[in-house]
């Protein structure tokens, strides 16, 4: 019996980084993709050695995740990491890395068809590309969870929000077809729609005090949501006894959701 491994595509920061604590307290293989310049690597070797000291194998990739040589050669990396008998139990998708402009502006710069693309690619086709090599390439077996994180700027329109709420949309949707289509594989698939939380891609979001106040208000438990809340939820859900649950949308927001 081998060692179950997580794949995190945005593991350095906010949701990716509390997964890869929970996971590495679990026994999990930690291999994690992110894009970080010089100022903030200090941070990342800080968050790969409090990994290491749970005494399981760790890789870190710092590189585009929307690449396909990035992709192939990250994924070089993992198999050599891997030892026999090993495989990546879940993949979870967290990438925030989009533009947040508006559709229409006063100053004659809108979003441009660059940027919309680029944000769809990066925060919804990723998913698709990470889970094809992952299932192709043996990595995934009967048994993988895949996750990806989407808000509720899904089905809200929030100022500047546009591009990267279309890509949650196409994220939930993906999600929905690999479950249908990896279910005869033993791979579940499911999007997790977090409360309000505060995290660096919720402070680049124009308006986000106001969000935030908002939610806090909403929540029955007078608090916001916080990243180990759903690190904490993934680990549950990556146990066996969740092989019948796929193509949903879980909220993990303290009933934030469903609170007047």
């Amino acid at each position: 019996m081998g060692r179950p491994w997580i794949c995190i595509l945005g593991a350095s920061s906010g949701f990716g980084a509390a997964t890869a604590r929970a996971f590495a307290r679990q026994g999990y293989g930690i291999f994690g993709v992110h894009l970080d310049r010089r100022s903030t690597m200090p941070a990342v070797e800080a968050l790969v050695a409090e990994l290491e000291s749970a005494d399981v194998p760790v890789v870190f990739h710092n590189a585009n995740a929307a690449g396909d040589e990035d992709r192939e050669a990250g994924l070089q990396r993992l198999r050599m990491a891997m030892q026999e008998g090993d495989d990546v139990r879940v993949l979870l998708h967290s990438l925030a890395f989009g533009t947040l402009r508006p559709l229409f502006t006063d100053d004659g710069k809108p979003l441009a068809k660059r940027q919309l693309e680029m944000t769809l690619d990066v925060m919804a086709n990723t998913l698709v590309y990470w889970a094809q090599d992952l299932v192709t390439g043996g990595f995934m077996r009967e048994g993988g969870r895949i996750f990806a994180m989407t808000s509720s700027g899904s089905i809200a329109a929030w100022p500047a929000y546009g591009a990267v709420s279309a890509a949650k949309c196409a994220l939930e949707s993906y999600i929905r077809q690999l479950a249908v289509e990896l279910a005869p594989h033993g791979i579940t698939a499911n999007a997790i729609m977090a409360g309000v939380t505060l995290t660096a891609a919720l402070d680049k979001i124009p308006g986000n005090d106001e969000i935030a106040r908002r939610a806090l208000e909403r929540n029955p438990s007078r608090r916001l949501t916080i990243p180990e809340d759903v690190a904490q939820c993934l680990v549950a859900l990556s146990g066996p006894g969740t092989a019948w649950m796929t193509g949903n949308v879980l909220r993990v927001d303290g009933g934030e959701s469903v609170s007047g």
